[in-house]
């Protein structure tokens, strides 16, 4: 470990400075909020404003005092490396915390329920009974969503809508239920798993009132005037697509075709919209209470959150990186065979694809309080990116006062298909646009699309 490296680095969810142990307490609760997170290093005798370098007296007797307060204060037992690390003429002693397996750790002396910490960015937060639970659920096998709910039966499950939801992809039977991890075998009888009830229970929302989505548009870039609003409260298949037509109505962009057609995009990309949405109703941690996923839109961004924070030993660096953990297994399994998830840890990627390939910022992606949200800028920052290919198909088309189709294919020397799945994509970024009644009407022609200034 070099210490020179820690100190470039500004404190964080892995990351925290003390000048000395005078105050234990603020140092303890930091070890144990590491514990139950992602780990982290605490560094003893450097000013965690100015990252100087205090170092520390009595580097062995502070270890030892270190080592003995850890001991005494925390439970379950924690052990994490103690280190003095020489810094020029002094010394500093750094504690490393890796993520644990036998979390929820807590301060013995506040108790369990009082005592249990998180860490959210740079500070820490006491957990509440549900973030509780949800730590000691990630040490053994299941997921909350894969509790069965005794007290119902599996009729609690609408088929009916089940069955619709997977009408694209194959016949759903009733056996498929288990399979899905929808119902589950419980003391000799069927019964519905809580996935399965967040899914397509009849009655879901009177066991967990919080599994919706609100959705709203405020004026301005804050939250001072709500003018128009949308409570998502369907299935959650469902709700995804009425939150995905509300963003997009609300979102739209003018644009010029030629000379006289004119017609709305999403200032959004789709693609980065649709993720953000998906992975909201999947990583939402519904054993909380008090409020819903939320969407809102403001002049210059959309915010997609949802309760609950990154689950332990996740950092946003590492979830930027391609890392993922599924808080919500049931859910996701439904959502990746209806196509609505493709490949395990790509989801962040393609989300900063989509917006970097429209010219848009990046994503960006914060814990708030006990919540996780995606902020999805859409002013852009610079001219959308294309490869080649898609430069030579704008520049053509720019040329003339429409082109088929098939003249594309032609002058770009792909198959048809290949060059319809090219031009849907560009249509879809708003950087083209079609004209015709449909994909059998031969006069259907392909402009050339310019965003106006105003709706």
């Amino acid at each position: 470990m070099q210490l020179e490296d820690l100190l470039r680095q500004n404190e964080g969810k892995t990351l925290e400075f003390k000048r000395d142990l005078s105050s234990p307490a603020p140092a303890l609760r930091t070890l144990v909020a590491f514990a139950n997170s992602a780990g982290g290093r605490l560094v003893i005798g450097v000013e965690d404003r100015t990252r100087a370098v205090i170092g520390v007296k009595a580097p062995l007797d502070l270890e030892e005092r270190l080592a003995n307060l850890i001991s005494d204060s925390i439970e379950p037992r924690l052990v994490p490396e103690i280190e003095i690390v020489p810094w020029r003429k002094t010394q500093v002693m750094v504690a490393t915390v890796h993520p644990s397996g036998s979390r929820p750790h807590h301060i013995k002396a506040d108790g369990p329920v009082r005592g249990t910490y998180v860490r959210l960015g740079s500070t820490n937060r006491q957990a509440d009974a549900a973030l509780i639970a949800e730590l000691g659920r990630r040490t053994t096998t299941g997921t909350f969503d894969e509790q069965p709910i005794p007290d119902l039966d599996s009729e609690a499950i609408d088929f009916a809508a089940a069955s619709q939801c997977f009408a694209e992809q194959r016949s759903l039977r009733r056996q498929d239920l288990e399979a899905l991890g929808l119902v589950w075998r419980h003391q000799g009888r069927t019964v519905p798993t809580v996935g399965g009830l967040l899914l397509f229970g009849r009655e879901r929302l009177s066991r967990y009132p919080d599994a919706w989505i609100q959705a709203g548009r405020f004026a301005g870039t804050d939250r001072t005037e709500l003018v128009d609003r949308a409570d998502l409260t369907e299935y959650p298949v469902t709700a995804l697509e009425q939150a995905v037509s509300f963003v997009e109505r609300n979102t739209r962009l003018g644009m010029s075709i030629g000379r006289l057609q004119r017609r709305d995009v999403p200032a959004v990309p789709p693609a980065a919209l649709r993720e953000a949405l998906v992975n909201a109703l999947v990583h939402a941690d519904y054993a909380q209470r008090g409020a819903p996923i939320r969407v809102a839109i403001f002049d210059d961004r959309v915010e997609v959150e949802n309760p609950g924070i990154l689950l332990p030993g996740l950092t946003i660096e590492e979830l930027r990186e391609g890392l993922s953990r599924v808080r919500n297994r049931v859910l996701a399994r439904v959502f990746n065979e209806l196509g609505l998830i493709e490949q395990w840890g790509t989801g962040i990627q393609r989300m900063t694809d989509a917006c970097t390939r429209a010219g848009l910022p990046e994503p960006e992606f914060a814990e708030v309080g006990l919540r996780f949200r995606v902020t999805l800028r859409t002013e852009p920052i610079g001219p959308a990116s294309v490869d080649s290919t898609e430069k030579r198909i704008l520049e053509y088309v720019a040329e003339g006062n429409g082109r088929s189709t098939a003249a594309i294919a032609k002058h770009i020397g792909l198959s048809t298909r290949a060059t319809q799945n090219r031009l849907s994509a560009l249509e879809k970024r708003g950087l083209i646009a079609v004209v015709g009644s449909g994909p059998r009407d031969p006069r259907r022609r392909w402009h050339s699309a310019k965003r106006a200034t105003t709706p």
